[in-house]
């Protein structure tokens, strides 16, 4: 059977090129709001924090906002192989990033991050290596972006716009980061030698 054809883009753009993307949204992507596509001059790099794209789906088909039915994902996400999948539509806003999801576009990466205990004092190093098959998907669907969003102008990571510190899980006297990713194995001096886009840190 033919693989079917992706959902035209509710801005009406056409979809981004096929290029490996395989898309399974969420099911409240369309109770998510539609923005104005000149909005967008961000991308936030995120990791998934779990060990696998299964593990990360799980969470971002949850409820978390009861008064709009919907939760927290990113727009694409890169599996261990380089798999690129959207779970939203860029045109949309995705809540991922507090504070600057309206101009933003989420990309997650798989990546054990501090998975399972994110928040224990005594779990804090990111030492899991990005994939070099997820660099290169990354690089690859950053300049679909660019091409589709002229005014893409800055990358970020989680880690430079979420810069809380939170009460740690096993000794509330202690605090740890909030959000530590993409982390420290993932290559900046690469990404943002091959992207032309500006890193944001606030």
């Amino acid at each position: 059977m033919a693989d079917p054809q992706p959902t035209p883009s509710p801005s009406g753009f056409p979809p981004l090129p096929a290029a490996g993307i395989r898309h399974q949204p969420v099911p409240y992507a369309e109770r998510l709001a539609l923005r104005d596509p000149a909005s967008i001059d961000l991308v936030v790099v995120h990791c998934t924090e779990t060990p696998s794209l299964a593990d990360a789906r799980d969470f971002g088909e949850r409820l978390l906002y009861p008064d709009s039915g919907t939760g927290a994902c990113g727009h694409y996400y890169i599996d261990l192989d380089g798999d690129i999948v959207m779970y939203v539509e860029p045109e949309r806003v995705a809540h991922h990033v507090r504070g600057w999801n309206p101009r933003s576009i989420g990309i997650e990466i798989v990546n054990r991050g501090r998975w399972p205990h994110w928040y224990h004092s005594r779990h804090q190093t990111m030492d899991s290596p990005y994939t070099e098959a997820q660099i290169t998907a990354l690089l690859a669907l950053l300049v679909l972006l660019r091409e589709r969003f002229p005014t893409l102008r800055c990358i970020a990571g989680h880690e430079d716009l979420d810069t809380a510190r939170i009460a740690a899980s096993d000794d509330p006297t202690q605090t740890v980061w909030r959000k530590r990713d993409p982390g420290p194995m993932f290559p900046w001096p690469r990404v943002l030698a091959a992207c032309g886009l500006e890193r944001l840190q606030p």
